[in-house]
């Protein structure tokens, strides 16, 4: 094993109240690729910080080996001093570093070096401050939501750029799908401390769930020893007891322990506010159209939006996702066209630029709508302060003003606003934006329990394929050209539609090029249907695909022992790589399928 290049070790770090930080670690070896994973507030920015050498603990050892460089995605990049750009990118290469590196990073980040960085908006700004970050390939690259304002297009390429890094990586993401491709190990902060998972993030919620078990197994153990302990002092011989006091001060340790335990962050309760029933039909565009000069953002776009449908946006940035959604629901009038909305509507909308938050108002009053101590939700007065608790706010953080708040509380702070008001609308422009895995989780349960309709636009391409019931995107996704398609099912679901697509177009444009006698031949023929070899892949993929699953499911089975990676390294190795395979070939298998059901169902008309 390969000596660390970075290492910390019982990092202590407190601003006076319960310590952030306290017995915390981070140890990063040449071609680790670890994705620093824990709730909002768990400490993981401030220990990204105090690897980078910004932020200093109180205690505890760093050691970063002396001739490795080190470079750290900021959040707030400081641009004073640099006219464009290209010379803030510029100016974060070494010696030797290939100045054309900028350029490759740049044009690929969706910027061309000549920007006046005053005029940057806040996505530029990061994917100037990831251009400037990644052009050295530096030995360590610490990365802090580095998908955050990028498009989908973009965050693909960039994974595929940091899967070939040489640069070792820490990565925080929200990104589920995003930390699946990139990570190999995972390191969990948790009350402070850390722990390692030497798998990449598809492990990790698997094995916290056993970790957790097991701890909440050890707390129950300790209440049935204290009971054992308590009994016997009771009911002991007196002079035994008094002669046996290491055995009382042992029970008063256990229950020092015990009171002590500090159990894991609660998690987000909340359910949305019951609103009237919409109409059946919720919003119904007919041909909309919108220009902006000689560009255009929507060619004839028609749609009928049912009570219960989900409905997904993606597309690059600029596309005209935004300008789509607001002719959708109303806000912006279509050059030519009608857009019809239903009866009853109640919309609420969460907006990416949390446009909605003055930074001077404080939480109780956000909440409230400053109508005192308690709002209504679902028809019942609740107190402002029991309502917060719901979304891990403290009682204490009511008169918070809002510009206290972290990223990802303040898109908390939005979605308990939201789901506090009577809805039966949800309009959600990047909800996922700085919320971390739990209250995702919790995000999607509401999203795909929400008994009204949800209209999103969204990079996430995990929280798309687990919500949506259809995708909106553009006809050509490389080069947006104002053509819309809605495709049936989430993101994964409209890849597969679009390849089956392009191989069907690229038939045709193959047919067309045959000599005339040809297709005259073929045109005689009988009616064009499936092959011997597609109708057989067509049944048996099916049986092949549910044998996979099994497979899967045994060997899930077998790694679901929390002992088994210590008592057999080899054999949990073995079955990880024997799941990857076999979770590979599923894949292959659906995707096949899917393509022969779609060719079917078009022959068959």
């Amino acid at each position: 094993m390969a000596p660390p290049i970075l290492k910390l070790d019982d990092i202590f770090l407190s601003f006076g109240g319960a310590p952030l930080l306290a017995g915390a670690g981070l140890q990063i070896e040449p071609g680790d690729k670890i994705c620093l994973v824990g709730r909002n507030g768990s400490g993981k920015s401030t220990l990204l910080k105090i690897a980078a050498g910004l932020v200093e603990a109180q205690s505890g050892e760093v050691f970063r080996h002396p001739s490795s460089t080190v470079r750290y995605l900021e959040q707030a990049p400081d641009f004073a001093g640099f006219n464009t750009v290209q010379a803030y990118a510029e100016a974060g290469l070494g010696p030797g570093d290939d100045p054309y590196r900028v350029t490759y990073l740049l044009s690929h980040l969706g910027l061309t070096g000549e920007e006046d960085p005053k005029m940057l908006s806040g996505g530029e700004s990061r994917r100037a401050a990831l251009a400037r970050v990644m052009a050295p390939e530096p030995d360590i690259l610490l990365l802090d939501e580095p998908t955050n304002h990028l498009d989908l297009p973009t965050i693909e390429w960039l994974e595929g750029e940091l899967q070939k890094t040489r640069s070792a990586l820490v990565l925080i993401s929200h990104d589920r799908r995003f930390l699946e491709k990139v990570s190999t190990a995972t390191v969990w902060l948790d009350r402070g401390t850390s722990r390692r998972l030497d798998r990449g993030f598809a492990h990790f919620e698997a094995w916290r769930d056993q970790v957790l078990e097991a701890e909440e197994l050890e707390q129950h153990k300790l209440g049935k020893s204290i009971e054992r302990e308590e009994h016997w002092l009771r009911y002991g011989v007196t002079a035994r007891r008094k002669r046996n006091m290491r055995r009382l001060g042992e029970l008063q340790t256990m229950r020092s322990n015990y009171r002590g335990h500090k159990g894991p962050q609660g998690t987000v309760q909340a359910t949305v506010s019951d609103a009237q029933e919409s109409g059946k039909l919720v919003i119904e565009a007919d041909k909309i159209t919108k220009s902006f000069g000689e560009r255009a953002i929507v060619t004839p776009f028609s749609i009928r939006v049912h009570r219960g449908d989900c409905i997904g946006l993606v597309g690059p940035n600029g596309a005209g996702k935004t300008t789509l959604l607001k002719m959708l629901t109303g806000q912006l009038s279509p050059d030519s066209g009608i857009v019809k909305l239903g009866t009853n509507l109640e919309i609420a909308t969460l907006d990416q630029k949390r446009e909605d938050l003055d930074p001077e108002d404080t939480l109780a009053n956000y909440l409230t709508d400053g109508r005192g101590e308690n709002l209504l939700v679902n028809g019942e007065q609740r107190h402002v302060t029991g309502y917060m608790k719901e979304f891990l706010f403290q009682p204490e953080q009511a008169r918070t003003p809002i510009r206290s708040l972290s990223g990802g509380e303040r898109a908390r702070l939005m979605l308990a606003r939201i789901l506090s008001r009577p809805t039966n609308l949800l309009i959600l422009d990047e909800p996922t934006n700085d919320l971390d895995i739990e209250t995702l989780d919790l995000l999607q349960e509401i999203v795909a329990g929400f008994p009204g309709t949800v209209i999103l636009v969204s990079h996430d391409r995990d929280f798309l394929d687990r919500t949506v019931t259809s995708t909106i995107a553009p006809a050509v996704p490389d080069a947006p050209d104002g053509r819309w398609i809605e495709y049936a099912g989430g993101y994964s679901d409209m890849l597969v539609q679009r390849k089956g697509a392009l191989e069907e177009r690229k038939r045709a444009e193959k047919a067309a090029e045959k000599p005339k006698t040809q297709q005259a031949t073929a045109s005689g023929n009988s009616k064009v249907k499936l092959s011997f070899k597609q109708k057989f892949a067509l049944e048996n993929l099916p049986k092949e695909m549910a044998k996979a699953e099994a497979e899967i499911a045994k060997r899930e089975q077998v790694m679901a022992d929390p002992n088994l990676f210590t008592r057999d390294p080899g054999a949990f190795n073995r079955l990880a790589g024997e799941m990857e395979k076999l979770r590979a070939s599923l894949t292959d298998m659906e995707e096949e399928w899917l393509e022969l059901e779609m060719l079917r169902e078009e022959l068959e008309g």
